[in-house]
């Protein structure tokens, strides 16, 4: 990674080596800036939003806590306006020391004894995808509206099963019966 990259991402670290056990509160605003971290294909149009770190630092591991809250600009699906959605989420992961850094785990993260900081990027990033919706609905867009997206849109999105015509024994069938007349 090139080094300006890693510069910018070292403004999320929350270095705790020299803290004391207990509580501590990091503060980061987030905004347009923060997203082009990450290789995202979503826009994140005019993000405002704070996230709130709370460590909790005890002798053999840390507690975070992140909350994240305020607003970033989406695109309706059905209007294509623009507009405010709020963003609050927040996340809580216990980091342990190990050998290694390892995130196989959902709410443990393991990482090197010889860490002095632990970077919260990731997490102030997918806490705030969290409060993302699947679909994008302008608050303007009535109810009625909303019915017909409903409708007409697939419930899940599937793969379209493919047609099983071949392999099905009655189609077999009468595919003999017609060859054999």
């Amino acid at each position: 990674m090139h080094t300006h990259f890693m510069d910018k991402l070292r403004n999320y670290d929350v270095s705790f080596s020299g803290l004391k056990n207990g509580k501590h509160v990091f503060k980061f605003e987030i905004d347009q800036s923060f997203f082009q971290l990450f290789d995202t294909e979503q826009e994140f149009t005019n993000p405002k939003i704070v996230a709130d770190v709370f460590l909790e630092k005890h002798t053999t591991f840390l507690e975070f806590e992140i909350k994240v809250d305020g607003t970033v600009e989406l695109i309706c699906d059905l209007t294509n306006e623009e507009f405010d959605h709020p963003i609050e989420n927040e996340i809580g992961i216990l980091v342990h020391f190990g050998e290694e850094y390892d995130d196989s785990n959902e709410d443990v993260i393991t990482i090197p004894a010889s860490d002095h900081a632990f970077n919260v990027a990731q997490l102030i990033y997918e806490n705030v995808q969290l409060s993302i919706p699947m679909k994008k609905v302008s608050p303007n867009v009535s109810d009625e509206d909303l019915e017909i997206l409903n409708r007409f849109s697939p419930k899940d999105i599937e793969e379209p099963e493919e047609e099983e015509h071949e392999s099905d024994p009655r189609w077999e069938a009468l595919r003999k019966l017609k060859d054999n007349n």
